[in-house]
């Protein structure tokens, strides 16, 4: 196996464990202000999901119609947004 396919490999690996890392708790997503995303599903859990989420990147509109952008998470661990006291990214 080339050095490329075992980079990716672990690539690919290590996205894993990010995202398990995540309590779904859709903060990141707007869930605590009221207006989230209109791609945003709550489910019987009390957890969240992303109705897109393989193509969330991008322009979109809270559920009120507000457009927004969203953004990978790296790119808004240094802010703030209510809620985000409890997002396991920012601990880590």
């Amino acid at each position: 196996m080339s050095d490329e396919e075992q980079y990716q490999i672990y690539q690919v690996r290590q996205s894993a464990v990010w995202e398990e890392q995540c309590r779904r708790c859709g903060a990141c997503c707007g869930s605590v202000e009221g207006d989230p995303c209109e791609c945003l599903i709550a489910g019987n859990d009390g957890r969240y999901q992303c109705a897109v989420y393989a193509n969330r990147f991008g322009l979109h509109r809270t559920k009120s119609g507000i457009e927004i952008n969203c953004v990978p998470l790296r790119e808004i661990l240094h802010k703030s947004w209510p809620g985000d006291q409890d997002c396991v990214y920012k601990k880590l």
